[in-house]
């Protein structure tokens, strides 16, 4: 596909949003709302807003390779603080997705480049781990593990960032969830982890960890 035919594609695309919500292109330049901030992958094979069905300007999206939060990253942590701050979103999900190159890469210690010193932060999360992470059998279920680990440590990072800090302490409301996405069927699954306040952080964490080991005990058992 030459990029000619992406321009007749976006003309097809904004004149059917037209046809089917008349003045929705008027309305959306005049304001933007949206109450979710949608921290993800870059891969291509997720789009934040297609997998939950929302259109323009209902979601705030930041995207990294394998979803990482860290807090020397004054990209993330400045679309954080205008998603929060000045659009004043409700939601913050962390959304991971199986069979991401990023979480492999970790696992699996590749050499992709400049991209290495990104995920050595996921590897870092692989080793907090490793002791349970390496009784599982090699292959599928051990990266799957991964990436939903990662999911519960980036969500952790973003509630102990100074922005949700800062907006908990001022009282805003600002809840913190962790998802993972299949590639495999579409569908998203909620990894039972939602912080609304810092005095529920670290159980919210620890249970959330629990039941995803839980998941694992019978499978790993049976191999």
């Amino acid at each position: 596909m030459n990029l000619d035919q992406l321009f007749t594609r976006n003309r097809a695309w904004a004149r059917d949003i037209e046809q089917r919500t008349p003045g929705f292109f008027s309305r959306l330049q005049q304001q933007q709302s949206p109450q979710y901030l949608w921290i993800g992958c870059s891969d291509s094979r997720v789009p934040a807003n297609e997998i939950v069905g929302l259109l323009p300007g209902e979601m705030f999206v930041h995207r990294n390779v394998a979803n990482v939060v860290v807090h020397s990253d004054l990209n993330c942590l400045s679309v954080m603080q205008f998603a929060i701050d000045s659009l004043k979103v409700r939601h913050v999900i962390v959304v991971g997705h199986y069979g991401c190159s990023g979480v492999r890469a970790a696992m699996e210690n590749l050499h992709i480049g400049i991209a290495d010193n990104w995920i050595r932060h996921v590897q870092d999360v692989r080793n907090e781990h490793r002791g349970w992470l390496y009784s599982l059998p090699e292959g599928s279920m051990r990266l799957n593990a991964l990436c939903e680990l990662n999911v519960l440590e980036q969500s952790l990072n973003v509630c102990q960032t100074t922005v949700v800090q800062d907006a908990w302490a001022r009282g805003q409301e600002v809840v913190v969830h962790g998802w993972v996405y299949g590639l495999h069927d579409g569908h998203l699954k909620d990894m039972r982890i939602s912080v609304a306040h810092p005095e529920s952080l670290q159980l919210a964490y620890a249970e959330a960890l629990s039941e995803l080991k839980k998941r694992y005990v019978p499978s790993a058992e049976t191999k």
